[in-house]
């Protein structure tokens, strides 16, 4: 008997020239590297494979995920694994802190799962990540990508008073597609966090996937909405399926569509717009402390 290659139903598509990553080089990058293994730190830039990992280290910009690695939500884009999160970790901000000195991290990216099991969202934990990395490396400029505290916004006050560089919250898709995409979210939700950033203050950004079949018009929809609610930065790159079981790559979006949809978000008023198929939402991060 011949043994038949067995097809999958879901064959993986294979990705375009255009999303062939570099490896990273540099002597910044291979110094943080050393500093990473040597003291066995942990970063998402790491441990998410980030295509922009080298380039962001170079220019001494980290990202740190706080709050465990188990989220509440199970959104069909995300590859952190979804349960019941371990108790919060009251040691954490000054774990992470030490990190961010270690590595001499100029600009400082906190991101995190969402806990919606938690009253306060995590929002104490992450004030106090805050705090201890401005204690311990005054110098640091700091990004927190948060999640949307389910509306909670007490909790979200907690972060803003805490008034770090850049404050991000990502709509992640379309408003068309965000009850595919984002099952336990809001898209009027998130941009109501985004307009209390803004009205707080702070640079306010946000990030959007394309390729999982939105249309150009929901894209500058989208743009027109992030505008009306006082967006600042808008990161556009293309979504990569981290399994089978997540959502599928609908279109691979060609570069020179980026571009164009980057010269559409600043002309409709936008202030930076990263856009490119690598792009993710720390990409160019130290980039977007323009002056406010």
């Amino acid at each position: 008997m011949i043994a038949l290659p067995v097809v999958s139903e879901n064959p993986v598509q294979r990705k375009p020239d255009w999303l062939r990553v570099k490896l990273p080089v540099g002597k910044e990058y291979a110094q943080v590297r050393s500093l990473v293994d040597t003291h066995k730190l942990h970063t998402i830039c790491e441990s998410g494979n980030c295509p922009n990992m080298g380039e962001c280290w170079g220019a001494g910009t980290a990202t740190f995920m706080i709050l465990g690695n188990i989220c509440t939500r199970s959104c069909s884009f995300c590859a952190v694994a979804t349960g019941r999160p371990l108790a919060v970790d009251t040691d954490e901000p000054n774990r992470v802190a030490n990190s961010v000195k270690l590595m001499q991290v100029k600009h400082c990216v906190i991101t995190s799962v969402d806990r919606d099991d938690l009253k306060d969202g995590g929002s104490i934990i992450w004030a106090e990540t805050l705090q201890a990395i401005r204690r311990e490396s005054p110098e640091t400029t700091l990004e927190t990508l948060i999640p949307d505290f389910k509306g909670q916004w007490d909790n979200l006050y907690r972060v803003l008073e805490e008034r770090p560089e850049v404050m991000s919250h990502n709509v992640e898709t379309v408003r068309r597609l965000t009850k595919q995409v984002r099952i336990q979210a809001k898209y009027d939700r998130s941009l109501e966090a985004l307009k209390r950033i803004s009205e707080f203050g702070l640079r306010t950004k946000t990030g959007i996937m394309l390729g999982l079949g939105e249309t150009e018009e929901d894209v500058l929809e989208a743009m027109d909405d992030l505008v009306a609610n006082g967006v600042h930065i808008l990161t556009l790159g293309q979504y990569l399926q981290p399994t089978r079981n997540h959502h599928p790559v609908v279109d691979w979006i060609h570069p020179d569509q980026f571009a164009k949809y980057k010269e559409i978000g600043l002309a409709k008023g936008l202030r930076y717009v990263e856009s490119g198929p690598l792009v993710r939402s720390s990409y160019h991060a130290e980039k977007h402390l323009f002056d406010f």
